[in-house]
């Protein structure tokens, strides 16, 4: 690590913190993407697995589907089946990097659901569930994945990166 002899102590200041700042580029890609890809899924999973007793869904799922979360414009009983199929698959998959755009979308438009229905005053920790799945959606879910050398996925983004001016 070299530091420039600036002029200023603000300049080796500046230097320094941009010198700390290119460490990061040492952080392989890889591993951004299976973090992005494994802490929201277990997120997911670990409610999915409170909604359920071995393959029934429990009583106390349908309740509160019913009573506390009261999902808009589809039935109750209906929003609990989904809810609970949904967030033990797409975590799943998620994990595995199999289908993982697709598996990132779906917990996002759950995220999206719960809070704008659900618990709208926990904005900061769905915020943070959005920030990550927004990485697999955009760059893909990495080499440490199924879609990787399944070909269904070459973990480039989608989006264009050049500017629209």
């Amino acid at each position: 690590m070299t530091i420039s002899t600036g002029s200023t102590p603000r300049h080796r200041i500046r230097d320094l913190i941009r010198q700390a700042n290119g460490m990061a580029r040492y952080v392989p890609q890889d591993v951004v993407t299976l973090a992005a890809r494994v802490f929201p899924a277990m997120v997911f999973w670990q409610s999915a697995r409170t909604k359920v007793d071995g393959f029934s869904i429990k009583d106390s799922t349908y309740f509160l589907f019913e009573h506390v979360y009261a999902l808009p414009l589809i039935p109750p009983a209906q929003a609990a089946v989904l809810a609970t199929i949904a967030e033990h698959v797409l975590p799943v998959l998620l994990i595995l990097g199999l289908f993982a755009r697709f598996s990132a979308l779906g917990l996002l438009l759950m995220t999206a659901v719960i809070q704008i229905f659900v618990f709208p005053e926990a904005w900061v920790t769905h915020g943070l569930w959005a920030a990550a799945l927004l990485v697999t959606l955009a760059h893909g879910p990495g080499r440490l994945s199924l879609d990787y050398p399944l070909k269904l996925d070459t973990g480039k983004a989608t989006a264009s990166r050049e500017s629209p001016m």
